[in-house]
């Protein structure tokens, strides 16, 4: 592989960067300044395609900014946009003389209205609700105007919180075993509500002046493309966690709760697991470091209560606990590193008519950053390849439906895999001649029939495999019309590294668009995705979903294609695919996932609702009455039977938590239909290279 031109680049970048901001004083600047000025140097230097800081630019962000803090309305008035418009046409210049009197002026006043907003749902909810009404509300809230005053403010809520109630009581109506009078039952609705706005405005109190000002940055830079993000310190750690899979810890899943952090879930394999030394359902109440004096966290953000539980492995974390009977007392941990299982691929066997085909599915692209030759997605779907091979299987299906993506090197060594050796994408960043990623290894590790599920939400990295797979005519891509359509690289650059003296901590990080990627065959992925071979409709089929759906994203275009050779392992290839289309074509179930896709959008463009309560309870059974005329895709049963690999099951006497993952796995394959058309198709891709081996043999023995 041609040496990346990114890196080069940033190394430049960071050198340059280093000179410019250690001779520039921030002694009398704080650290958002600091933030704005490097955040806006990297974008202008380094993005793919930047943007001019103009007028348009800074209107943009002004009404991008507002919308985010108050998408519904219900807390700034008409007034106080006034008051922000006359910095419309004037954030491009605060950008520039690192100026943040925009961001801090709706900053007081968003503290300010959430305050009131508090106060206001707390007085509406001590009033009975009158469902006997005649009302409606519009839950279109992007093209209504702000309230003129705080009467109408006041309105907005009431209608909203009844809205919100409404579901509640039919509830609390429908299961009144006790034959509770109505006033009783509504006043509990009202109750419920307002826990759950409790909840709410406590997560919303905790949240200090820098977590608003990363949401200022991050509308700055998503008026670049969608996937240019700046990463606060804590965000950058989740981020790295999510693409590697592990994290150094206990290995719990916590709640914030008014009495602590509350135990959710145990995770696999951790220490918490390994030790039995907490259940779901304990409270953590104090958190102590081995021979320190513990810290109370009851009350504390959990963010910050989890930085204390979290530490490096082999350390020892005291937790005091109230467990779920009430008894409180301290549990001694070992922390150790922590695999989220199910964050990695894994497999499964499936008999059909006597022949064995293999699934691997692939939730992301996970890497280790720091260290490649650790856990990644490239090194695991090969363990599962060669483990299926073992098991005798005659064909592979590969599902990365809702894979976002992840690192593009796996994507070139898990391509390669499947192919002898050959191009798998090309990158090119912006005014430099594309570079050509390729698969330089001739070993094929399976050389028989592949297919690859794909759907809306399969996007990047997911792409990248999907259309070099497609373009060699290796597999055949069933799934969605077209994926999601990301056809761009970014790359995280440290803020620290910019900067060589910085007296603010840790800057974070931003994650930043540097290059486009293409097809071998030339074109992008940008907007357009991938074009299933066939096309399986789904629930999502008339949601809008998908980069095309993005606020900014780059535009489509294409470049010349690399020089490869199509697969020569299948025969009727086309033939293939015709049959398959013929198959869904003439399958009942596919018409009825049509005809429910197509309700769904309906639903989703429905945006008055009544707060009748007779109204809202016909119009409920009328859509439950047409749910259940789609039941029975959720019912329907292949008859396929799915199993998991032997060295897994040998894991299932150790983890029983494991074995009913893997079960209720199991059973959802059983009822995906898109599994079993993959078969099908894998059925015939086989009967194909028997064909194709038989022909072979007759023309040699000719």
């Amino acid at each position: 592989m041609k040496k990346n031109f990114t890196l080069a680049f940033l190394v430049i970048l960071v050198a340059v960067a280093s000179c410019s901001f250690t001779n520039k004083s921030f002694e009398n600047d704080d650290k958002d300044k600091l933030l704005l000025d490097l955040i806006t140097y990297v974008l202008e230097k380094g993005h793919y395609e930047p943007k001019d800081l103009n007028d348009s630019f800074s209107s943009n962000v002004f009404d991008d900014f507002i919308d985010i803090l108050d998408p519904t309305k219900r807390y700034f008035l008409e007034s106080d946009i006034r008051d922000f418009e006359k910095y419309r046409f004037m954030i491009d210049d605060e950008i520039r003389n690192t100026d943040i009197t925009f961001f801090n002026i709706v900053y007081q006043r968003l503290m300010k209205r959430m305050s009131e907003a508090e106060e206001i749902y707390k007085d509406v909810l001590e009033t009975p609700f009158d469902y006997a009404k005649q009302e409606t509300i519009n839950i279109d809230y992007k093209d209504q105007e702000f309230a003129a005053n705080k009467k109408q403010l006041r309105e907005r809520w009431r209608q909203q919180l009844k809205y919100n109630t409404l579901g509640v009581y039919d509830n609390k109506l429908s299961e009144n075993e006790e034959n509770l009078p109505k006033s009783e039952l509504e006043a509990e609705a009202r109750k419920t509500t307002e826990n759950t706005l409790g909840e709410f405005f406590d997560f919303i109190n905790d949240l200090e002046r820098k977590d608003w000002f990363v949401q200022y940055i991050n509308t700055i830079v998503d008026e670049f493309d969608p996937h240019t993000f700046y990463f606060a310190p804590d965000d950058k750690e989740k981020f790295d966690i999510g693409m590697s899979g592990k994290f150094e810890g206990i290995g719990a899943r916590l709640q914030k709760k008014p009495e602590g952090a509350k135990v959710v879930e145990i995770i696999s394999g951790g220490p918490v697991w390994r030790e039995q030394s907490l259940e779901v359902g304990d409270e953590i109440l104090k958190v102590g470091q081995e021979g320190e004096e513990p810290i109370d966290i009851v009350g504390m953000r959990l963010d910050d209560a989890i930085k204390l539980i979290k530490g490096p492995k082999g350390s020892i974390v005291d937790l005091t606990v109230r467990r779920v009977d009430g008894t409180i007392e301290e549990v001694s941990i070992i922390r150790d590193v922590v695999m989220l299982e199910e964050s990695y691929a894994k497999s499964a066997t499936v008999k059909e008519e006597g022949h064995k085909y293999g699934l691997i599915n692939l939730p992301k692209f996970y890497v280790d950053f720091e260290d490649y030759t650790e856990r990644n997605a490239a090194t695991d779907v090969a363990k599962e390849v060669e483990r299926l091979k073992e098991e005798g299987v005659e064909g592979i299906i590969l599902d990365l439906r809702d894979n976002g993506g992840g690192s593009l090197k796996t994507v070139v060594d898990m391509a390669g895999l499947f192919i002898k050796d050959g191009p798998i994408v090309q990158v090119r960043s912006s005014g430099q001649r594309k570079e050509v990623h390729e698969d330089k290894d001739e070993r094929i590790q399976w050389d028989g029939p592949l297919v690859i599920l794909v759907n809306e939400l399969s996007a990047s990295a997911s792409e990248i495999l999907a259309a070099a797979m497609q373009d060699y005519k290796r597999a055949v891509v069933i799934g969605s019309k077209q994926t999601f359509g990301k056809g761009t690289v970014q790359n995280v650059i440290p803020l620290d590294n910019i900067v060589r003296s910085n007296e603010h901590g840790n800057l974070g990080a931003i994650k930043l668009t540097t290059q486009k990627f293409y097809r071998i065959n030339g074109g992008s992925t940008q907007l357009e995705g991938v074009k299933s071979d066939i096309v399986v409709p789904d629930r999502y089929s008339y949601i809008d979903l998908g980069e095309r759906d993005q606020e900014n994203p780059l535009e489509w275009d294409k470049i010349s294609a690399a020089d490869y050779e199509v697969w020569d392992g299948y025969i009727d290839f086309e033939t293939t695919i015709a049959n398959s289309k013929e198959r869904m074509a003439q399958n009942p179930y596919i018409e009825l996932i049509e005809e429910n896709a197509k309700w769904l959008k309906e639903q989703q463009d429905e945006t008055t609702v009544s707060l009748n309560y007779e109204v809202y309870k016909q119009r409920e059974e009328e859509s439950k009455k047409k749910s259940d005329q789609f039941k029975s895709l959720r019912e329907y049963d292949s008859k396929l039977t799915f199993e998991s690999l032997k060295y897994e099951t040998e894991l299932f006497t150790q983890d029983s938590v494991l074995r009913e993952k893997r079960n209720r796995w199991h059973k959802s394959l059983a009822k995906d239909i898109y599994v079993e058309e993959a078969i099908n198709v894998l059925q015939d891709l086989k009967l194909n290279n028997i064909k194709s081996t038989e022909r072979r043999l007759a023309s040699v023995k000719g």
